[in-house]
């Protein structure tokens, strides 16, 4: 596992970012850059279980470790979704999971900062690195509307 970091500065509140970051809509929007009609199913809530979906139904299941409202948000993934399995046991998930990605906002000078870090197994790696800075780019441009 490698942890990457990706930042970007939004000339938004916090508060903007929070909330199109994380709304059904504003999330189905920026994380287009992954894959067209990427959404999540369940609760930002700390300590509850969340799905994040391609438009087939595969994806991650996940849980929700630590939210601090405007400031911080921990997801731990915890295994995958395939032909609608949840599979959270298996030789090839326990080879990365669990795995943390967090979203961390910033007061900066007109706006805020969104530095975001996730664990990436080295099969994703690259993909991520590529894909990334163009769903950031996707939020901040939602953002700064």
């Amino acid at each position: 596992m490698k942890t990457l970091t990706f930042d970007t500065t939004v000339r938004a509140p916090r508060s903007t970012v929070w909330a199109t970051m994380l709304d059904p809509q504003g999330y189905q929007a920026w994380t287009a850059a992954f894959a067209q009609g990427s959404h999540f199913v369940g609760s930002w809530d700390q300590g509850a279980k969340i799905l994040f979906l391609s438009p087939s139904g595969d994806g991650m299941v996940s849980e929700i470790a630590e939210h601090r409202p405007e400031e911080f948000v921990r997801i731990r993934h915890l295994g995958m979704i395939e032909n609608g399995v949840e599979d959270t046991t298996s030789d090839k998930v326990r080879a990365w999971a669990p795995a943390d990605e967090t979203y961390r906002l910033l007061d900066v000078p007109g706006g805020c900062q969104l530095v975001v870090t996730l664990d990436t197994a080295a099969e994703w790696e690259q993909y991520m690195l590529d894909t990334y800075p163009k769903a950031l780019a996707l939020l901040k441009g939602l953002c700064e509307r």
